[in-house]
């Protein structure tokens, strides 16, 4: 026996808030994201252990409008001192 499902009316597509951004596809900040995949593997993939790394990957998107430009406590970056990006 088969389930059939039909979609009746329009829908409407809301991309998300975060976590959708072009690709880099000069590979301008390829070192940045080769940094903290590498602090990622060697710390067991704890993100936590590689906050620095990340927060230099994202920086490098932020000034290469590769993203949205973010204030750092948005991202979860608390204690970033002379480095306010927006």
């Amino acid at each position: 026996m088969s389930t059939q499902m039909t979609f009746h009316g329009k829908r409407t597509v809301k991309p998300p808030d975060k976590g959708s951004f072009p690709l880099d596809h000069e590979g301008e900040c390829k070192d940045f994201m080769v940094k903290f995949m590498k602090c990622l593997r060697i710390n067991g993939q704890e993100n936590t252990k590689c906050r620095e790394e990340s927060k230099d990957y994202l920086h490098c998107r932020m000034e290469r409008n590769l993203m949205a430009k973010e204030d750092w406590k948005k991202l979860g970056y608390h204690k970033v001192e002379n480095q306010e990006t927006t």
